[in-house]
């Protein structure tokens, strides 16, 4: 696996925290940081996603395919998932992510509570590579609601 992360700066202009990256599968995605009202030439425009939330997001991802495929090959009816992710940061450099909770929403017909429940373990303890390297930093607790679709 690989990926480039180019600098863009703002709008060609060379300040500004812009980038771009290219995934090996050929994707593009782009990450902008925070404006910085002290340092304008060293923030941000918010035009994209902050680094560490496209962490958060790949790590939620991750997840979210994990249980769906989990529940998919129990020959479970899934209809819908979604997993929102709260975080905290430690406070001085570098602020790793110390806790995250994912909350995890699972639609369908007639899935077992007891089903989400495994899935969500299997992918938090074995096959989520994202959350297991988290969880060498942060503490990760998970919680579900499952509703009929």
């Amino acid at each position: 696996m690989e990926c480039t992360v180019s600098w863009t700066g703002a709008a060609g202009t060379r300040s500004g925290m812009g980038f771009v990256a290219e995934t090996g599968s050929g994707h593009v995605l782009t990450m902008d940081g925070a404006p910085d009202a002290a340092k304008p030439e060293n923030g941000g425009q918010n035009l994209a996603p902050r680094p560490m939330e496209t962490v958060l997001a790949g790590t939620g991802g991750c997840t979210a395919y994990d249980v769906v495929l989990i529940l998919k090959r129990g020959r479970h009816d899934v209809r819908g998932c979604s997993v929102k992710l709260t975080s905290e940061r430690a406070p001085v450099d570098p602020k790793v992510f110390t806790s995250i909770h994912m909350h995890f929403t699972v639609s369908g017909k007639g899935i077992p509570a007891a089903a989400v429940e495994r899935a969500i373990a299997m992918s938090h303890d074995k096959y989520c590579s994202a959350t297991i390297m988290l969880g060498k930093t942060a503490e990760i607790t998970t919680s579900f609601e499952l509703t009929e679709a």
